[in-house]
């Protein structure tokens, strides 16, 4: 099949990143693929790059995916990039064409979803109600309160030592710019962030939070955006009694959603306990792959 490959112009640029974009076509104009190219452009990331490729499953086989990755591969190599990551579900066809293209596996997660229709609620009112001596929870919708973004801020790096196995992620470096950034693109899209925090009583500050988007109209499933803890406060049990709290508001204030999703790096025990302690079950595996280019 004569495949013709057509780069794209894609508007959507953060602050944070922007993306290259490229159409395969067959002889008749008809599309059959397409690949996306993120280029992370935020301190700490502009070695890497991320890839989504598309390809109809009638038109697999026929060297569109490899005409696609071809494309991408190039422009990140022009574009100075040193890693290239993508995910492929696992047992998936696109996990055999990133491993054929030379990806490697580099970290591997679970995805997992609590039905809301089925959870204790019981246990996640006792979770979420146990006294915690030192520590207090506060909660915010959108952008994060004045009073509290520097404290934020600075809790952000509680995510600096999450398991990520081998993938070349770089450090995310976290300001009240950005942390705004992402707040105002939840909300450009539609949905509601919500974040509940742990507080040091002590202190004064953030020690812990966890996120939570829920879809523009309150229905389907809302998704876990990050959930941490920093490393002198772990082991109190403040990531679970987030998260229960977090549950339960979402329950109160929309009615309709069937359930919240999160994943967790097979390399992150803790995490993955505190999931099923709350009730979260694993619904399929998916791989980070990485390219070394």
């Amino acid at each position: 099949m004569s495949v013709r490959i057509t780069a794209l112009t894609d508007p959507e640029e953060t602050s944070s990143s922007r993306r290259l974009a490229w159409l395969a076509s067959d002889a008749d104009g008809n599309p059959v693929g397409s690949a996306f190219l993120r280029l992370f452009t935020g301190q700490g990331r502009s070695h890497l790059a991320e890839l989504d490729i598309q390809v109809h499953p009638a038109e697999r086989r026929k060297q569109v995916g490899a005409r696609l990755l071809a494309a991408a591969v190039a422009a990140a190599r022009e574009d100075g990039r040193r890693s290239l990551i993508a995910q492929a579900q696992d047992g998936s066809p696109g996990l055999g064409f990133l491993t054929a293209g030379g990806f490697r596996t580099a970290l591997t997660l679970t995805y997992a979803r609590l039905a809301l229709a089925d959870a204790d609620y019981p246990t996640l009112t006792a979770l979420a109600e146990a006294p915690h001596p030192g520590y207090r929870l506060t909660a915010w919708d959108g952008r994060v309160p004045d009073e509290l973004a520097d404290t934020y801020v600075a809790s952000r790096w509680a995510m600096d030592d999450m398991p990520m196995g081998a993938v070349d992620y770089g450090k995310v470096v976290w300001d009240i710019d950005r942390i705004r950034a992402a707040a105002a693109a939840v909300e450009a899209r539609g949905e509601s962030l919500h974040t509940v925090a742990a507080i040091d009583k002590s202190s004064g500050e953030i020690v812990g939070f966890t996120e939570l988007v829920v879809p523009s109209g309150g229905t389907g499933d809302a998704v876990h955006y990050g959930t941490a803890v920093l490393p002198d406060h772990r082991g109190h049990g403040l990531a679970r009694w987030m998260k229960a709290a977090a549950i339960l508001t979402a329950r109160a204030n929309h009615s309709e959603l069937g359930g919240l999703l999160t994943d967790t790096a097979d390399n992150n025990p803790y995490m993955r306990r505190v999931n099923d302690t709350l009730g979260y079950l694993p619904t399929h595996l998916a791989h980070e792959c990485q390219l070394d280019l």
